[in-house]
């Protein structure tokens, strides 16, 4: 475990405090504990990242001969 020392103004350490004792635990632990959660937070390219996974696996099979030709993609009559 590794100790951090942070500067802050007197009046934020002075609310800090009040809202540790409130919840009956330390301004270290409430830091800890702030800091632990943004550490864990899942960042936009994780998400991302998992979302494309999930996509990846839904899709069972896919053959390029299974595309629709351009004329019938565009709905165009061969000769009508």
């Amino acid at each position: 475990m590794k100790n951090i020392t942070v500067s802050v103004d007197d009046d934020i350490y002075r609310r800090a405090r009040m809202k540790a004792a409130e919840q009956d635990t330390s301004v270290s632990a409430l830091v800890r504990q702030f800091l632990s959660d943004i550490a864990t937070i899942e960042t936009e390219a994780e998400r991302l990242r998992r979302e494309e996974a999930v996509l990846r696996a839904s899709v069972k099979l896919f053959r390029a001969g299974d595309r629709l030709s351009r004329d019938k993609l565009h709905d165009r009559g061969l000769g009508e």
